[in-house]
C-alpha cells in the first residue's frame, strides 16, 4: 500500500467517524492527531468551531520526561483531562481520527480516563 493510499484510507475513515461524532460545549469532542514523532489532542466544540483546550507531546513538561512514545501519550491524555476539568468539563466524546484504537491512541484515552475525564 503506497503512502497516498494510506492517507486516502485514513481520510475516508475520519469522514465516516465525524458523521457520527459531534462535540458540544457541554460534551466536547476529544480529537487525536498522531504523527510519526509526536501526538496531539484537542477538545473541540463543533457547534461554534472552537478549540477549548489542547495538549501535545511537544510541551516542555512532557518533553522533559524520558520515556517512549506510549508513555508520553498517557501524559498527554492526563494533561488534556486536567485542562478539561479546569474548564468545568467532565465528559467528552472520543474521536480517534481514523487511527486504530491501539497503541498511542489508546494510551491518550487511558490517560484521560485516569485523570477523571469520562467518555
Amino acid at each position: 500500500m503506497s503512502a497516498d493510499q494510506k492517507v486516502i484510507r485514513r481520510q475516508k475513515l475520519r469522514w465516516r467517524i465525524r458523521t457520527k461524532v459531534q462535540g458540544t460545549a457541554q460534551k466536547p469532542r476529544l480529537s487525536v492527531f498522531r504523527s510519526n514523532k509526536d501526538i496531539y489532542a484537542q477538545l473541540i466544540d463543533d457547534a461554534t468551531g472552537t478549540t477549548l483546550a489542547a495538549a501535545n507531546s511537544r510541551q516542555a513538561d512532557i518533553v522533559a520526561h524520558k520515556g517512549n512514545k506510549v508513555e508520553k501519550s498517557v501524559m498527554v491524555g492526563k494533561a488534556i483531562a486536567q485542562k478539561a476539568i479546569a474548564l468545568g468539563l467532565d465528559t467528552c466524546v472520543f474521536d480517534r481520527g481514523g487511527y486504530l484504537y491501539h497503541g498511542r491512541v489508546k494510551a491518550i484515552s487511558d490517560g484521560a480516563r485516569e485523570a477523571g475525564l469520562k467518555f
